[in-house]
């Protein structure tokens, strides 16, 4: 498995998406891009800048059903791909029990920035999905984040290049 952490949030202006780029911590920096809905963007983008909502949003009332239940999240693990569709799992740990269940990436991702859960992607989907963006982009040492066109525009580009045979097993 390979450890991530959530890069960005992102509005794909062509589609008007919002994507998820999930960058692995030690390598190539390879980033996962994952298209997500609406509402679970603005969940995890609210968990992200410590925005509290009156009433508890849905990811929040997981979190504290599993708090009340004394269950921690060991990890989440963006699992594969089939059709198009993302898939992941919740491993959850209570005392010696450990429980897998299965999750949106999306819903997974936004109960972990609850959390502070760490973040996977597993090495075959990582290996088959990620793509390097240029250093510019990713360089931890500026503060300021690139600007969505430029990070969502060099992933345009790795699509217009990608063949069917690319995803041949």
């Amino acid at each position: 498995m390979v450890e991530v952490r959530l890069r960005a949030v992102r509005v794909d202006l062509q589609s008007n998406t919002p994507v998820l780029l999930l960058q692995e911590t030690d390598g190539e920096g390879r980033t996962l891009p994952i298209f997500i809905g609406t509402p679970e963007a603005a969940s995890i983008a609210y968990a992200l800048q410590g925005v509290t909502m009156p009433r508890p949003m849905t990811h929040d009332l997981l979190r504290d059903v599993l708090m009340s239940l004394d269950v921690e999240i060991e990890r989440v693990v963006i699992t594969e791909l089939q059709n198009s569709t993302y898939y992941a799992e919740l491993r959850l740990r209570r005392g010696n029990d450990v429980t897998v269940v299965s999750s949106r990436p999306s819903d997974a991702v936004a109960v972990a920035v609850r959390t502070g859960s760490p973040l996977f992607v597993s090495d075959e989907l990582m290996d088959a999905e990620g793509i390097v963006l240029a250093p510019e982009s990713i360089d931890d040492e500026d503060d300021e984040e690139p600007p969505p066109e430029e990070l969502i525009g060099q992933f345009h580009e790795f699509l217009k290049e990608i063949k069917p045979e690319d995803f041949a097993t």
